[in-house]
């Protein structure tokens, strides 16, 4: 080896002078972001659909009719008693109250402040959550005393042929 062919040139003095970069890809701060920002646009693009998929059903709550689902014969439900009940799936429990003899209410018996379930006392008139003593006005749902702020989901009833149905939970409205 000759003395020249050991030397580096003044431009190329550096650390890096025997890495060969030619193949290798530059990804600079501007690279970096502008890949990111590619990232984030198509995962939100992306998430559209499920999105107007999930507004869909929020906002069409209140149309949504399930099947009718029968509770009880009117004969077999004394005024000032209640029945449990599963709306819309078998996995929603609710509660069905008879007030009058020609008014019923029902509601989702979840309370609303932590889910617990929402029983009905009848010597007292009211609707209790034992968890945390929430209490709910029967004639409407809405909370009366304890942590819950949001009445309760209420269920459209439906009195025919001597029997009563549920047929939709009712949009919560703010």
């Amino acid at each position: 080896m000759t003395e020249w062919q050991n030397k580096i040139s003044a431009n190329d003095d550096n650390y890096t002078h025997n890495i060969n970069t030619n193949n290798e890809r530059q990804l600079d701060r501007r690279g970096f972001m502008k890949t990111m920002a590619g990232a984030a646009g198509l995962f939100a693009v992306s998430s559209l659909p499920w999105g107007a998929i999930a507004a869909k059903e929020l906002m069409g709550l209140s149309d949504k009719e399930y099947p009718h689902h029968k509770i009880a014969e009117l004969k077999d439900v004394s005024v000032g008693s209640s029945i449990d009940f599963h709306f819309p799936t078998e996995h929603d429990s609710a509660i069905m109250i008879r007030l009058k003899e020609d008014k019923f209410v029902a509601y989702q018996n979840a309370c609303t402040h932590l889910r617990c379930p929402v029983y009905w006392i009848k010597e007292e008139k009211e609707m209790v959550c034992p968890c945390h003593h929430g209490k709910f006005d029967p004639t409407n749902g809405t909370p009366t005393a304890g942590p819950p702020r949001r009445p309760l989901p209420e269920i459209a009833l439906k009195v025919k042929e001597g029997a009563i149905y549920a047929v939709r939970v009712k949009r919560y409205e703010a």
